[in-house]
């Protein structure tokens, strides 16, 4: 995935022609395209290879079951075009490395969620996922812009392993904040398809993320 915008868009919409539209006006700001089950649901696995062909897509799926499913989920997400998924790791160090063996390119886990609730049952064993993550052989974690604290504690457990962040903009997370922090990628979604501009919104959020010292050049 490339890192030139650290921007990650979360689209959210669940109609095709808005998803088209909105990643086509906001395409040079992205790095890449998360899809979740709202969009994926009511249009179908077919889109995602529709977006594949202008940005990497990283499908949020939260993959949290029993090894072998965890395989053909996993096996469908990468034969659909995509470049990455994001995975449950409450579920165990083996349903995990089924994700890893069967994908085609980056399994991010999942550590610690963005939104309040996921302090009462993610947070306290996030170092613990995030341990679990490094051990698996992921790519990378999830870990939450709305508590940068907390990025930057978990950064230090995963090492080079890439961090996405979500949780920027309408959860109260802030772009600067969250690369300070030691995040590689914020993931945006509302702040920007709910924007009346999304890509003027998009370009904020850019030149927010390139006004940290050393990021981006």
């Amino acid at each position: 995935m490339k890192r030139d915008t650290r921007l990650v868009l979360a689209l959210d919409v669940t109609k095709r022609s808005q998803a088209i539209h909105i990643a086509d006006e906001v395409s040079e700001y992205l790095d890449a395209i998360k899809v979740n089950y709202p969009l994926a649901l009511s249009c179908g696995m077919e889109i995602i290879t529709e977006l594949a062909e202008r940005k990497d897509v990283i499908c949020d799926f939260k993959v949290a079951d029993i090894p072998n499913i965890n395989r053909l989920i996993v096996e469908q997400v990468f034969g659909h075009g995509a470049s990455g998924v994001i995975v449950q790791g409450f579920v165990g160090e083996d349903s995990v490395k089924a994700c890893v063996d069967a994908a085609k390119g980056d399994v991010f886990v999942v550590t610690e969620m963005s939104h309040p609730g996921g302090q009462a049952y993610t947070a306290p064993i996030a170092d613990q996922l995030a341990r679990l993550a490094v051990d698996a052989g992921a790519s990378g974690i999830i870990a939450p812009a709305t508590r940068p604290e907390r990025v930057k504690v978990l950064r230090e457990i995963v090492g080079d392993l890439t961090i996405l962040s979500p949780g920027v903009g309408a959860q109260g997370g802030t772009p600067a904040a969250t690369i300070e922090a030691g995040a590689d990628y914020c993931i945006v979604g509302r702040s920007i398809y709910n924007s009346p501009d999304p890509s003027g919104s998009a370009k904020k959020i850019v030149e927010e993320i390139r006004s940290v010292r050393g990021v981006l050049g």
